[in-house]
């Protein structure tokens, strides 16, 4: 008989001096994702550059983490997981300082893609130590205290943004994060220990090189839909969109073909895993877009100010943290069905009235309701994410937790480009469609259809939510 030994169960190892290292790094690296989205404005009116081109510090932070996830799993088995988070932590730390520095938009953006390459090897390192060292029986409980991360800290982002642009400057957004992430070096110097096995495997460079073309060219057609009035239509979106979909499949068929692919898609076999990546892809494009566009509305034809606009923001960031754990916890207890069922039903509901936002539409409301969003996404994105993992077996925790890794920037960038590229779209339709329209009535029309077709997605979460089931963890299983 074989079993799976778990590292929380040797007294040798300090799990939660472990996993605490690598939550406190990830909390600040991961917040930074959102943090700049009420200070979009601000930015914009400071360096003299458009929406289209600002939201590159969004999308092209989204950009970066896309071309380094895939490799993540890779980047595992070569090196310890002392070595990956302190080397992330340091490229992270660089590049914030450079933003915080910057005297022009190019340098700020440097700055920001930098902290993407600290950010994104991260989050596998995180996901991988939690399904080696705990066992599944509990994996909903710690999955839900890495929610707290993984979206308390970007739900968070908006509400500090607005308060600091606020009072202090946007520059602090990045100063601030300085002190923190040295903290988390120091803590992580002296607890944080290996517990994954360092194998080395063979290094393909081709299928590398496929990787970086085909998400980061993909991601970057998606990013430019914006940057000219063409939209889809643009020559540089149509070639960058067909060249990384083509190298992604190319990408994909030489993983099925190698002994040692850098990033194992057999993990697609999985159906609850395969259930997974389609509920947390819909899931983050809804939550990133709705970020991005209700602060810009908000600002713009509500004409609210940066700090009301992150006060509003509050109590569904302070509620989707703080219930990440009961989440985790109560998937452990009831199962995904039961969880996510209701909860995308709830999100489907919110999105249809913000289908009628407009301007006189009461803060108070879009409080409500924004609170309501993140919590239904709160009790069906690490669910979702829990339950798929679960279903695999132990030798491809690696390349489960770098393929739904990847899917959080990919889907993001996705989400908040085409979103974005739809809203303007619709903008100018409206205003040269009704001659005498103003600005703020083209606006909410184009927020309105923006709503519209995130409340079909969330629809199309509820259907998938009926037919989730309790993934069987296969590593419990014996072998004679």
């Amino acid at each position: 008989m074989k079993k799976y030994e778990f590292l929380a169960d040797d007294p040798s190892v300090n799990s939660k001096m472990i996993m605490t290292s690598l939550i406190i790094g990830a909390f600040f690296a991961i917040l930074n994702e959102t943090l700049l989205n009420v200070a979009l404005t601000t930015i914009m009116e400071e360096f003299d550059v458009t929406l289209t081109t600002v939201q590159w510090m969004a999308t092209g932070f989204m950009l970066v983490m896309g071309i380094i996830l895939p490799i993540s799993a890779l980047i595992i088995q070569w090196f310890t997981t002392r070595q990956i988070f302190l080397g992330t932590m340091i490229i992270f730390i660089t590049g914030t300082i450079i933003a915080a520095c910057a005297q022009n938009f190019p340098m700020l953006l440097t700055g920001r893609m930098i902290q993407a390459v600290g950010t994104g090897a991260l989050m596998p390192v995180l996901f991988n130590v939690m399904l080696v060292m705990y066992k599944p029986a509990v994996r909903g409980k710690i999955m839900g205290i890495i929610g707290f991360v993984i979206m308390f800290a970007p739900a968070m982002g908006p509400t500090l943004s607005g308060v600091i642009v606020e009072y202090l400057g946007w520059r602090y957004l990045f100063i601030i994060v300085v002190p923190c992430v040295l903290f988390a070096l120091i803590f992580a110097s002296k607890y944080l220990v290996n517990v994954s096995e360092v194998t080395k495997p063979k290094i393909d460079v081709l299928s590398v090189l496929l990787s970086t073309i085909g998400f980061g060219g993909t991601i970057y057609g998606f990013s430019s839909v914006g940057q000219s009035e063409a939209g889809f239509s643009s020559p540089v979106v149509i070639v960058s969109i067909i060249i990384g979909l083509l190298a992604i499949v190319l990408f994909a068929w030489r993983q099925f073909k190698l002994e040692e692919p850098i990033m194992n898609l057999r993990v697609l076999k999985y159906p609850l895993f395969l259930h997974a990546i389609a509920m947390f892809l819909i899931i983050v494009m809804t939550m990133f877009a709705t970020e991005i566009i209700l602060p810009v509305y908000m600002q713009t034809t509500m004409l609210v100010s940066a700090a009301v606009v992150g006060m509003a923001m509050l109590p569904g960031s302070l509620l989707n943290g703080f219930l990440s754990p009961f989440m985790g916890a109560l998937f452990d207890k009831v199962g995904p069905r039961v969880m996510m069922i209701p909860a995308t039903a709830v999100l489907s509901v919110v999105l249809y009235f913000y289908t009628k936002i407009n301007p006189d539409t009461s803060v108070w409301m879009i409080v409500v309701g924004f609170a309501l969003i993140m919590v239904s996404i709160s009790a069906t994105m690490m669910p979702a994410q829990t339950n798929g993992l679960n279903q695999l077996p132990k030798e491809l925790y690696p390349h489960g937790s770098a393929v739904m890794s990847t899917l959080q920037p990919l889907g993001g960038a996705i989400g908040v480009s085409v979103f974005i590229s739809i809203l303007n779209s619709k903008k100018l339709a409206y205003l040269a469609n009704n001659p005498g329209a103003t600005e703020s009535e083209a606006m909410t029309s184009a927020v309105e259809f923006v709503y519209t077709i995130s409340f079909i997605g969330a629809l199309i979460t509820f259907v998938l939510a009926l037919f989730v089931r309790r993934a069987e963890p296969i590593e419990l299983e014996t072998e004679e």
